[in-house]
């Protein structure tokens, strides 16, 4: 319980840290009249107060491992990637969030599917069903946000897919592969249990 309560005031931690990041960097790049960055500063601290909401509003208790997986998540991918500009540093940066969305989003489909049943007090379910409901979750929600990104750029005229197929494509079974990972290890787990 202690342990639990230590990671808890971590990720509170960890994310007031990218808060003050975001409201320097707002600052900084508001001075220097880069308000395409200020934008995107404002958008993460946007993101983490409706992800913040989104657990208080659904009075979801999110398992500190998971919490601090997606933190780590929006800073790799809004924060290091879009704000500082490390795509061109970091080779495959792309490639690297989509393998790890995979498995972030997995556990999140899990972690709905368990809470859906415990609100509807349908008791313990069967182990594969839970692991089919999150890798489908996540393969699902890495086809969204393709359609996302495939919107967006049509919309604003960016160029988040490369313009190219192959790179949506990638993306996605990227995420696929990732997320059937994080099923194996979980059929494992439960394997061993029973």
């Amino acid at each position: 319980m202690q342990e639990t309560s230590r990671n808890h005031r971590f990720n509170y931690f960890f994310e007031l840290i990218l808060y003050i990041i975001c409201g320097v960097s707002i600052i900084y790049f508001g001075m220097t009249g880069n308000y395409g960055k200020t934008f995107q500063a404002g958008l993460i601290i946007f993101v983490l107060l409706l992800f913040r909401g989104l657990i208080t509003w659904t009075k979801s208790e999110l398992p500190p491992a998971l919490r601090f997986s997606v933190l780590v998540f929006i800073t790799i991918t809004m924060m290091l990637a879009n704000l500082f500009s490390l795509y061109g540093v970091i080779p495959y940066l792309d490639k690297i969030e989509h393998l790890l969305s995979g498995v972030i989003l997995f556990f999140v489909g899990q972690f709905i599917l368990i809470k859906m049943a415990k609100r509807k007090r349908l008791g313990g379910l069967p182990s594969n069903i839970i692991v089919w409901f999150a890798f489908f979750f996540a393969v699902a929600m890495a086809g969204m946000w393709e359609i996302y990104e495939f919107t967006v750029d049509h919309l604003f005229g960016l160029n988040s897919q490369n313009g190219s197929l192959t790179d949506t494509m990638i993306d996605m079974i990227c995420g696929t592969l990732s997320a059937l990972v994080a099923s194996f290890y979980l059929f494992v787990k439960a394997r061993r249990k029973t």
